[in-house]
């Protein structure tokens, strides 16, 4: 009897641990998953309109002079975007320079995501650079140094024949005023005000793309969905999710590739309970046979075994539940569980849950528990007759 509730403690201690483990690494994963989307979407649009062919359009039509001022619009921002050579005290790095209008400083937001500095693209009348810390990081900026500024080079658009290779490209300079931090798809941006860009690429009219941010409460699905009937053969309308649709593939590989890993752990852990019951239909050989005297059937023998694994299972899965729960709620509260020092962004660990992990926890456990708990009952009836002719 000792061994048989040992080895079931273990098996609702294995349970436990691995069920409030689904818990915790999900709530987790979707703490990180909050918090990257929520900087990509400090910086990206809600929806982005850019040309089906080609780099550049004319954005001065009709219909998007009206799309303009549409009163649900917060910021409607123009974009020129190219990349050019970034010099900076003999150091060179090809960066994506993004040219934006003056309502992109609109989204306060941009504040959170800047290591050093300020957001500022025009002060006293005088252009200035934000850069990604990748541009940063590879010419060794310092964006307090105001006798160092940044040399951008872009090739002309109609060039002379020069023996100087230098007059093929527009050169101007420009000082950083700050530094931002996203992840490595935008950390390799410069962003500029559309006028610099504008001489720097020779583009008087002609932008890239336009961002399009609404005052809250406003159907963003809806408003697309107009946007691509009116323009759709000739535009792109892209929201958050179709704008960075690779890092939401990754993020839900990544979230499946755990849960998969977690639940073979889980298997492992469940199915101890065919151990367990095994050990109890040997101990209990005299009372199943007694029971068949009694005219107790198959059925309910294996039911009572059954029920028996489930009990098992479904304690397990409760309390360990209930244990995740809780230590996720302490995380969030507190943050007792700090990630490294380097990470500027988030201090401690950052934890979000969400109904469906709850759901999906129970029903995963629940059909383990069902398969272990029936392989157990078939055990029980096993050899049924030869325990009644040797009583």
């Amino acid at each position: 009897m000792h061994a048989i509730n040992i080895i079931s403690g273990i098996t609702i201690m294995g349970v436990l641990i691995g069920s409030a483990a689904l818990i915790i690494v999900l709530s987790v994963f979707n703490g990180f998953e909050k918090v990257i989307l929520s900087l990509y979407s400090n910086f990206s649009p809600e929806l982005k309109i850019e040309p089906r062919r080609g780099k550049t359009f004319d954005p001065n039509t009709v219909y998007f002079n009206s799309l303009h001022k549409d009163a649900r619009i917060f910021s409607y921002t123009e974009v020129l975007q190219e990349k050019a050579l970034i010099k900076y005290n003999g150091k060179t790095f090809i960066a994506d320079m993004v040219g934006v209008s003056d309502e992109f400083l609109r989204n306060k937001k941009l504040d959170s995501i800047i290591n050093e500095g300020s957001f500022t693209l025009i002060s006293n009348g005088r252009p200035y650079a934000v850069i990604g810390e990748t541009i940063q990081s590879e010419l060794s900026i310092n964006i307090n140094d105001a006798l160092s500024s940044l040399e951008i080079y872009s090739p002309r658009r109609n060039a002379p024949e020069s023996a100087n290779p230098l007059d093929e490209f527009e050169i101007r300079s420009i000082y950083p005023s700050g530094v931002f931090a996203i992840q490595q798809d935008f950390d390799n941006i410069m962003v500029v005000p559309i006028e610099f860009a504008r001489q720097m690429l020779e583009q008087p009219t002609q932008i890239s793309a336009i961002q399009l941010n609404y005052k809250p409460g406003t159907d963003i699905p809806a408003i697309q969905q107009a946007i691509i009937d009116k323009i759709g053969k000739d535009f792109t309308v892209e929201d958050r999710v179709q704008q960075n649709s690779e890092l939401y593939k990754t993020l839900n590989y990544e979230r499946w590739a755990i849960f998969m890993i977690l639940t073979f752990v889980l298997i492992i852990a469940a199915f101890n309970i065919i151990g367990s019951l095994t050990m109890l239909v040997i101990d209990k050989r005299k009372d199943i046979a007694v029971l068949t005297s009694l005219g107790a059937n198959k059925q309910t023998i294996q039911r009572i075994f059954f029920f028996e694994g489930m009990m098992i299972a479904i304690f397990g899965c409760i309390v360990g539940v209930l244990l995740g729960t809780v230590i996720c709620i302490l995380q969030q509260r507190y943050g007792f569980i700090k990630m490294d020092g380097q990470v500027t962004v988030i201090s401690a660990y950052p934890v979000a849950m969400k109904a469906t992990d709850f759901i999906l926890v129970f029903f995963t456990v629940g059909i383990i528990s069902v398969i272990a708990a029936g392989i157990s009952a078939r055990l029980s009836i096993k050899g049924l007759v030869d325990i009644k002719q040797d009583l």
